[in-house]
């Protein structure tokens, strides 16, 4: 068993603050961290010396580096209505999704995944928003952005660049753009799930070659994924799986949570790390009681989300947890 957290490096904190948290992150009981932002030198280190295992964690199909901005528009994304993540991104100013249609975003991004992997600190390289936009927001989302998504809708349903068109076209003689309900076509769906499984291939390959761990975040199980962001997980060549059991985020109670890990252990062969989003426990006993509910499911551990909202007491539940298993 072993459980996890997601971080971003704190480039702005003393070496004392940050061997603080990673020792109590440690006795709390965790195993590792997912850490974000690059290579820190100093924070790897910290890391090392508390005894936790670090994955560099890699922004993948979403970039916000201005470097591709400014040098190659072509990558991005663009909608069924027309609408470029290059300066049109769908929900938030941050969603910027570079297209697995283009050969050269393959090669740049195994470039990436190449640099965290040769640093010898890191045991392993973690993908996120490795997919295309939410066509279909979480339930609970709908109304913090005024919209409907009971149907797919255009301007969220990607991914009609001349790069995917082309490519369809290519391997189906048909354009994407002219399909009368894209929700439906099996054909058009699977080549976008196929497109980023294609690329995860890569970036396995490119990880595996420097000896290290490739695993990934996901959406919560993979029929929701495969609706949501047509993201086909179960497919992909992975260390090991954090699907974001994010139950709040679809308006479902804490029994959730073990639903979804029955279906994902039932999906794949390799290790299943609930992803719980810490925000949406109202207690630490209703913490203690998803953990246990991933766990009983076939879980090999939990992932948690928001490291800052991870209290006292949900470190007592997790070391009541480990002593009663």
């Amino acid at each position: 068993m072993k459980h996890w957290a997601w971080l971003s490096i704190d480039a702005k904190a003393t070496t004392e603050d940050l061997r603080s948290k990673y020792r109590r992150l440690k006795e709390g009981g965790l195993h590792g961290v997912f850490l974000e932002g690059g290579i820190d030198a100093r924070e790897f280190e910290i890391v090392r010396e508390a005894g936790l295992e670090l994955h560099s964690w890699m922004w993948t199909t979403n970039r916000r580096e201005p470097w591709i901005r400014e040098n190659h528009p072509e990558w991005f994304m663009v909608s069924r209505s027309g609408k470029s993540c290059f300066d049109q991104p769908p929900y938030v100013e941050y969603y910027r999704w570079i297209s697995p249609f283009q050969p050269a975003v393959h090669d740049y991004l195994r470039d990436r995944a190449a640099e965290l992997a040769a640093h010898p600190l890191v045991a392993g390289v973690h993908l996120d928003y490795v997919r295309f936009p939410d066509v279909i927001l979480p339930r609970a989302l709908w109304e913090t952005y005024g919209l409907d998504q009971t149907e797919e809708l255009a301007d969220f349903d990607f991914d009609y660049s001349d790069a995917a068109r082309a490519a369809f076209r290519n391997a189906t003689g048909r354009d994407p753009l002219e399909i009368a309900d894209p929700a439906t076509d099996q054909e058009w769906l699977h080549f976008r799930y196929e497109a980023i499984t294609q690329l995860v291939e890569g970036l396995a390959e490119t990880v595996h070659a420097h000896g290290k761990e490739i695993t990934a975040a996901v959406f919560p199980t993979p029929s929701m994924a495969r609706k949501i962001c047509r993201q086909s997980w179960d497919k992909w060549p992975l260390d090991a799986v954090c699907p974001m059991v994010y139950h709040s985020f679809y308006n479902l109670p804490t029994e959730w949570i073990g639903d979804a890990v029955r279906e994902n252990i039932q999906a794949v062969r390799f290790p299943v790390y609930a992803g719980l989003y810490m925000p949406a426990f109202t207690s630490a006993d209703d913490f203690e009681a998803g953990v246990r509910h991933a766990l009983h499911r076939g879980a090999a551990g939990v992932s948690l989300f928001a490291a800052n909202s991870i209290l006292p007491e949900h470190f007592e539940a997790l070391r009541r947890i480990a002593d009663s298993t």
